[in-house]
């Protein structure tokens, strides 16, 4: 992990880490760059993490996937299901301020806790060869979304292309580097839960959500602290009629409020048992829902809110009136 050796020794340098974990998960995915950011912060600070920081890390990774369609979960299925990379980028403009004020409080935080190592892996080296294998992945997931998208979009409901592409790219790396297979038991119980949540989105009626509106966006991302944010997306999708860069923000940088409410937050939880408290997350992670609030403020101010109307709509069926034809006069 070559990262550390340019962070500063002192809470900048923890800040810093923050803002990368960010920018891996904006082209990455927000799991993984959670994951990576909670291997360097492990090595960072002697095992001694924060749980404010953990949060931190969360809601770094969540922030930088909200407005990449392949950052995240929830983004992704925005593009599957039509919308425009572009507009879903806006969710930037709220996620960088919630980022500079989650990072600034974190960091500080972790600094009191556990101070920076100075020169932490000051021997590590780049292994181009795993590189060649991420963005392999990454080339084979998002050139098999394009394709599918505009050339069969009939069929993207009715097979996993996107799972079955990153499957090949695996294969096909085995003779770079050996994948580390041991660690299949842990992820598939990983998956099987995230895939339990998605399926509650088809138990749950479109009707139980409020009608899109900024209000609703914004009670959506508290919602989506304590109902996973990928069962709330595939609602508001089938719904319509949101704003989709407000919304991937709402419900992917506000899952970070709680250690459950997003996918990245479940992964890292794996990794730090301790953070599985509801209480003490929310205790020490109290920046997280100021910095989501305040991002959400800046959006409004800034862009407002621009409703897709046309996503999901049904056209009116056409009417065809009888003429009216006059009686007959009477003779």
């Amino acid at each position: 992990m070559i990262l550390p050796k340019y962070l500063p020794d002192d809470w900048k340098g923890g800040f810093l880490m923050l803002v990368m974990v960010f920018v891996l998960s904006s082209f990455l995915d927000n799991i993984a760059a959670a994951l990576i950011g909670g291997a360097m912060a492990h090595q960072l600070f002697k095992g001694k993490v924060h749980i404010g920081y953990l949060a931190a890390i969360v809601a770094a990774s969540n922030a930088g996937g909200s407005g990449s369609v392949v950052g995240d979960t929830t983004t992704t299925m925005m593009w599957i299901d039509g919308i425009s990379p572009l507009v879903v980028l806006d969710a930037y403009v709220a996620a960088v301020v919630a980022l500079v004020i989650v990072a600034y409080f974190a960091a500080k935080q972790q600094h009191a806790y556990s101070p920076i190592i100075k020169n932490a892996h000051g021997h590590t080296h780049v292994d181009w060869g795993r590189i060649f294998i991420v963005a392999l992945m990454l080339v084979f997931a998002v050139g098999t979304n394009v394709t599918v998208n505009l050339k069969f979009p009939e069929l993207a409901e009715h097979f996993p292309f996107i799972g079955v592409a990153v499957w090949v790219a695996i294969i096909l790396t085995i003779p770079v580097r050996r994948h580390d297979w041991e660690l299949l038991p842990e992820t598939v119980k990983g998956s099987i839960f995230l895939l339990s949540l998605v399926l509650c989105a088809s138990m749950m009626p479109v009707e139980e959500l409020p009608p899109a509106s900024w209000q609703s966006a914004f009670t959506l991302g508290f919602i989506s602290a304590v109902f996973d944010n990928i069962p709330l997306t595939a609602l508001a999708l089938r719904q319509g009629g949101y704003d989709w860069g407000v919304l991937a923000y709402a419900v992917g940088f506000g899952g970070s409020m709680l250690w459950f409410g997003s996918s990245a937050g479940v992964a890292l939880s794996n990794m730090y048992p301790e953070a599985r408290s509801a209480v003490q997350w929310v205790k020490h992670g109290w920046h997280v829902p100021v910095g989501y609030v305040a991002g959400f403020v800046v959006i409004m101010l800034v862009l407002g809110w621009h409703p897709d109307a046309g996503h999901k709509k049904v056209a009116a069926p056409v009417v065809v009136e009888a003429p009216v034809v006059a009686p007959a006069p009477v003779q």
